[in-house]
């Protein structure tokens, strides 16, 4: 039966008063405090962003960064449509445009500075497999007329955009910003002791090839010591400043000045997992130009990212100006830094901590500090939960073994709790997944509150609740009891900072900042003598618990930000529900386990934290109804790839023996049966034949699916034409050299199987390459195309050199031309629902023998 009557402990002595339990309406006050909190502050923060400065405002701010100046140089920039690498938009249009900016800078620059301008064209290969021709840069450099420094900073933004989309986050709003930021500081009087490079590079989504091109051949490239990358994976908000290189710590310090705070080594070290499904030229500029830097990107409403609704009016108002507020600080900074001077310095380079507080500022410190911190912090709230315990035991008149019994197993009961939470959470993703109704939050993300955080919410809260209602009677008082509970899942929150440092994660500053915030009202509880006084500790408890919960809530705000968008492209092996699931798990232990207890000072405490299990299952009916459909048309949309090709083998005499068109679609997430259903209706609809024996649509290997169709796809230009123009015995020892020449379209690749009694002991490419199991080559080119000319040297037996020994298959992508579609292609692009995008194209794989 609930307990409706004040919880008394056995009267010991003339300390120990009655406690009683406040009334049961308390409760939602005490929990509507924390909602208002949270959509008051924290969301209110997160999505805060500057107000736009107009052209109006440029007299009254001459030195300013001017937004709308920045918003006109984007929307002319998107109007030239996708900008794919060996486009027209990209490598003609897109240059023009760009140039004529700086054209106008150059005539509003005034007499204290220089400026350089240069196209730069570069070929190259990346990795021994990514060939590239004719990738185009612009990059210009701004430096004073009596500069003496050979240090450049590196401003670094690309303009090329993916496959079908406008490209007006990434990264369109990068290079108006720093186009903009070019103009403010151009017109300037200075002072800037270091020139600064701004780099406009043409090929960024085509494998990093434009900041490869400028790091590995440009006249400049040796000279920039320091880079600031800028890109998107979102179009909403501020730009998070989420990892540096080694040896650049000394740049948080700059960077602790900026306008517009958002930064957290816990993204850094989350990105640097390889868990999210991007890479930025800021890679290139660290392995390969040796520069030390800050790489900064959008990452909110990444719905958009890579897709046709990437335009400029998904663009947050007021982003371009945070970011270029945040630049412009930057940029002048390290331009006059006294570190620029001797980049090779040891400016106290060690690994660094940072993290903003809501954005109103930033805290930052080495690791070995941190390391310090940690443990002092873990080691002072040990003995403060010790001499708790004594004061206790000394209150209550009990002896310590009493005391530490009790404490003993409110910590297996606070584990336990903890670990049913998890469980249950994880329970409830594997069993959404399963029924197919994983993503249910993919579009309404309030889902994840009941269905994540609240089975962790009733964990904590219910299993200590049933252990203080069995123990009512124990002599230790209620509110000593309570304490027990936090201090119990203190000690979790210990062992996980001690693990974590222990393991130099950066991140362990998290549990500690929990572990720091239950400390001090604990402090100053026994300080004070208010440590078994009613409810006082519980006031302590909340008022200190402000801060933290603000934090975590914010953390927490933004990495679900980042993470839902994501997981719609991460692929179809990993359950997305799982994830979620996991970070309401980490933040409920740092948000909940000190908060939950509270719960247990109000009369029905039971029933009240009941009413969490009552949530998660409204939330469950919820997530398997309409309302937990995934996706939405536009803001929220399943992504899937699909091409028409054509794959055709040939004999050593040049004679076909196989020639197949089919659609190849490829799922991008979960919900792979969206394809499934499209393609059999699709099948049943054209009575279309099935080359798989299973009679479902032809799968070739999760998640892509071949169907086999009638007509060929419509190729845009000429197919890709490989010709062996040479073949010559090097020795008398079977070693024949193949010379080839390969002409196609600007997006192709070449993949070289040798058979299995053929050895091949050098070419032309990268050396390193033939140390792998499979050739796989990828070639592109953007300005211009030279035909693409290479060698292997084959050893194959004596019995068989006059045999075909080497296969080569290229296959061709007609990515951003016009294509005019197959009367059934455009049919079956049609049947996708609404709420999908494709990003689709036309292609043809041929494969010869030699």
């Amino acid at each position: 039966m609930e307990e409706n009557v004040s919880d008394q402990s056995t009267k010991m002595g003339p300390k120990n008063k009655q406690h009683k339990k406040l009334p049961w309406y308390y409760a939602p006050i005490y929990t509507a405090f924390w909602v208002v909190l949270y959509l008051a502050v924290v969301l209110t923060q997160v999505n805060y962003l500057p107000t736009t400065r107009t052209r109006a405002d440029e007299l009254a701010h001459p030195d300013s960064f001017i937004g709308e100046r920045a918003e006109d140089i984007l929307l002319n920039l998107t109007k030239l449509g996708p900008r794919v690498f060996g486009s027209e938009a990209n490598e003609i249009k897109a240059i023009e445009l760009i140039l004529n900016e700086i054209k106008n800078i150059q005539k509003i620059a005034s007499d204290y500075f220089v400026i350089e301008v240069d196209t730069q064209v570069a070929s190259g290969e990346y990795l021994g497999t990514r060939l590239y021709q004719g990738v185009q840069n612009v990059v210009a450099k701004l430096s004073a007329k009596n500069n003496t420094s050979s240090n450049y900073l590196l401003i670094n933004a690309h303009f090329d955009s993916a496959a079908s989309s406008p490209g007006a986050s990434d990264d369109g709003s990068m290079v108006s910003t720093v186009l903009e930021v070019f103009r403010v500081i151009a017109k300037s009087d200075g002072p800037l002791e270091h020139p600064i490079v701004f780099l406009f590079n043409g090929a960024e989504e085509e494998w990093l090839y434009g900041s490869h091109g400028f790091v590995t051949q440009h006249k400049w490239a040796k000279n920039c010591k320091v880079v600031i990358n800028l890109d998107a994976c979102g179009s909403r908000g501020r730009e998070l400043l989420f990892q540096y290189a080694a040896d650049s710590s000394w740049l948080i310090n700059y960077y602790k000045r900026v306008p517009h705070l958002f930064a957290t080594a816990m993204g850094e070290e989350f990105f640097q997992t390889g868990f999210i499904p991007s890479s930025t030229d800021f890679v290139i500029f660290r392995d390969y130009g040796g520069m030390q830097g800050v790489d900064l990107a959008y990452i909110f409403n990444g719905y958009v990212y890579h897709t046709e609704f990437d335009r400029i009016d998904a663009l947050s108002k007021g982003s371009l100006q945070s970011t270029g507020d945040n630049i412009l600080s930057l940029a002048k900074a390290i331009g006059n830094a006294p570190e620029m001077r001797n980049i090779t310095a040891d400016y106290n380079n060690k690994p660094i901590i940072y993290y903003d507080f809501l954005g109103w500022f930033m805290l930052s410190y080495t690791l070995n500090t941190g390391i310090i911190i940690n443990f002092v912090v873990c080691l002072v709230t040990l003995i403060a939960i010790g001499i708790s315990m004594f004061f206790m035991s000394k209150h209550d008149s009990l002896g310590w073994r009493v005391i530490i019994a009790h404490c003993a197993l409110a910590f297996l009961i606070q584990i336990l709790s903890v670990a049913l939470g998890a469980g249950s959470s994880i329970l409830i993703a594997y069993l959404m997944d399963s029924m197919g109704y994983s993503m249910s939050w993919f579009s309404s993300n309030w889902l994840i509150f009941g269905l994540y955080f609240c089975p962790m919410f009733f964990c904590l809260g219910i299993f200590p609740a049933i252990f203080l209602e069995r123990t009512k009677q124990h002599p230790l008082c209620l509110s000593f009891r309570i304490q027990l509970f936090m201090h119990s899942q203190c000690l979790i929150l210990i062992a996980l900072t001690i693990a974590l440092t222990l393991l130099s994660i950066r991140s362990a500053f998290m549990p500690m900042l929990a572990i720091f915030f239950y400390a001090v009202p604990l402090i100053i509880n026994l300080i004070t003598k208010l440590h078994g006084k009613g409810q006082w500790f519980a006031i302590a408890v909340i008022a200190s618990q402000i801060i933290p919960f603000l934090y975590f809530s914010y953390v927490a705000q933004f990495l679900y930000n980042l993470l839902i968008p994501i997981m719609g492209r991460i692929g179809t092996t990993l359950n997305p529900d799982i994830v979620i699931s996991i970070v309401a798990i980490i933040f409920s232990l740092h948000i909940a386990g000190f908060l939950m207890p509270i719960y247990f000072l109000y009369r029905k405490s039971r029933t009240i934290i009941f009413c969490f299990l009552g949530s998660t299952l409204l939330f469950i009916i919820l997530a398997i109804t309409p309302i937990g459909s995934p996706y939405t048309p536009r803001l929220a949309p399943q992504r899937y790839s699909v091409q028409h090709a054509n794959q055709i083998y040939y004999n050593a005499d040049g004679s076909t023996f196989f020639n197949d068109s089919a659609f190849y679609v490829y799922a991008i997430d979960r919900h792979i049966n969206t394809a499934e259903e499209v393609i059999n209706h699709f099948k049943a609809a054209h009575d279309i034949d099935d080359a798989c024996s299973d009679g479902a649509a032809c799968e070739l290997s999760k998640p892509s699916f071949w169907l086999p169709v009638d007509e060929s796809p419509i190729l845009p230009g000429e197919k890709p034409l490989l010709a062996l123009t040479a073949k010559t015995m090097l020795n008398a020892t079977n070693i024949h050299r193949y010379n080839f020449t390969l002409t196609g379209p600007d997006h192709m690749s070449i993949l070289i199987k040798p058979k299995a009694s053929t050895k091949i002991i050098n070419w032309s490419f990268d050396q390193a390459v033939l140390k792998r199991k499979e050739y796989y080559f990828v070639f592109s080119y953007g300005k211009y195309i030279k035909p693409l000319e290479f060698f292997m040297d084959l050893e194959s037996p004596a019995n068989e050199s006059a045999l075909a020994n080497l296969e080569i298959a290229v296959s061709g992508n007609w990515i951003h031309q016009s294509v005019q579609r197959t009367k059934i292609y455009e049919e079956f692009l049609k049947s996708f629902p609404a709420y999908t995008t494709l990003q689709s194209w036309v292609a043809i794989y041929e494969s010869w023998l030699f």
